[in-house]
C-alpha cells in the first residue's frame, strides 16, 4: 500500500472540495432540485448524492485502497466511540458528508458546506469545510494549523491561518447551541439553559459553521446532540489545529459519539461540568 504523506491527502481534499463546490454552487437554489425524504425524515436532494458520487470517484482514481463513510453512500466504518485503536477501524478512511445543512441548502439558506475528512486508525488528521454560498473555506491537518480562505473578489482569494479565542471566563464567552430540540430530546435542555445562564451570549449559528466560529476566535463554545461521524470529522482537526478542544458532551474524543463539544480549550473543562 502507497505512503501517502499528510500534505498529499490534504492537498487531495482541497482539490475534491473544489470540485464539490462547482456542483453543489450550480444546484443551490436551482428551479429543479430534486428533494426527497430519506428513513430518517431527513431531506436529501440530487445535489448531496452527486456531490458524494463525485468525491467517492476521485477517491478511488486517487486513494484506491482507502476506505470511504459517506452519508448517502453509507460503506464501512460505522462503529462506535471505541473506533480508536480498535482493531475495526480501517486504517486509512475518508469520512464525507456532502452537503451539511441540507435543510438551509434545500430553503436556500446559505449556511451549508461539504465535509471532507481523513481518519487514520479511527482518528480524523485531516478536516476540509467548504462552504461555496459563505465564499469561505476552512482547512487543517495535524501539526500543520488550521487556515481559512475568504473569497474577497470574483477573482481574489485571502488566506489566512486561525486561532481560537482567548476567553478565559464562562461569563465573557459567547455560545452557539444549534437546537434546542435536540437538547431537549437528549434530556439536557435544564443543563443548556443552565449553561446559557453563566455565559455572556446565546447564539444558534447551526451546523458546521459554529464549529468553524469556534475555530476562527469569533465564538467560544459550540455544542450539538444527533451528530453522525460524517457531521464530526472534519470539524475536530480544524478547532484543535487552532488551539482549540473538541469532545463529545460527555468528554470523549473523536467523532462516534454522537454529540460534539468544541471549545477554545480554556473553558472545556468548565463547560463539561455544567453540562455533565
Amino acid at each position: 500500500m502507497p505512503d501517502f504523506t499528510l500534505q498529499s491527502d490534504l492537498l487531495l481534499a482541497r482539490e475534491l472540495a473544489d470540485m464539490a463546490d462547482s456542483i453543489s454552487s450550480d444546484r443551490f437554489r436551482a428551479n429543479d432540485l430534486l428533494v426527497t425524504m430519506k428513513p430518517d425524515m431527513t431531506h436529501v436532494t440530487d445535489a448531496d448524492k452527486a456531490v458524494e458520487a463525485a468525491i467517492r470517484g476521485g477517491l478511488a482514481d486517487s486513494r484506491p485502497d482507502d476506505a470511504i463513510l459517506g452519508e448517502e453512500f453509507g460503506g464501512f466504518g460505522e462503529f462506535s466511540g471505541e473506533a480508536a485503536g480498535s482493531t475495526n477501524a480501517p486504517h486509512r478512511q475518508w469520512i464525507v458528508d456532502p452537503i451539511d445543512g441540507t435543510a438551509n441548502f434545500v430553503r436556500g439558506v446559505p449556511v451549508w458546506a461539504t465535509l471532507i475528512s481523513l481518519a487514520i486508525d479511527g482518528v480524523p488528521v485531516l478536516g476540509v469545510v467548504s462552504a461555496p454560498a459563505l465564499r469561505q473555506r476552512w482547512w487543517a491537518a495535524r501539526g500543520q494549523g488550521a487556515w481559512t480562505s475568504e473569497q474577497i473578489s470574483p477573482t481574489e482569494t485571502r488566506e489566512r491561518r486561525i486561532f481560537v479565542s482567548g476567553v478565559s471566563n464562562l461569563g465573557d464567552a459567547s455560545l452557539s447551541y444549534n437546537s434546542l430540540k435536540g437538547w431537549d430530546e437528549e434530556g439536557k435542555l435544564d443543563a443548556l439553559i443552565e449553561l446559557s445562564r453563566e455565559v455572556w451570549r446565546t447564539r444558534a449559528y447551526g451546523d458546521m459553521w459554529s464549529y468553524m466560529m469556534v475555530a476562527e476566535g469569533l465564538i467560544d463554545v459550540a455544542a450539538e446532540f444527533d451528530l453522525k461521524p460524517w457531521d464530526i470529522a472534519a470539524l475536530a482537526p480544524i478547532v484543535e489545529e487552532a488551539g482549540g478542544a473538541f469532545t463529545s458532551v460527555a468528554g470523549i474524543r473523536g467523532p462516534w459519539s454522537g454529540s460534539a463539544l468544541a471549545t477554545n480549550g480554556l473553558l472545556h473543562e468548565a463547560v463539561l461540568e455544567v453540562l455533565n
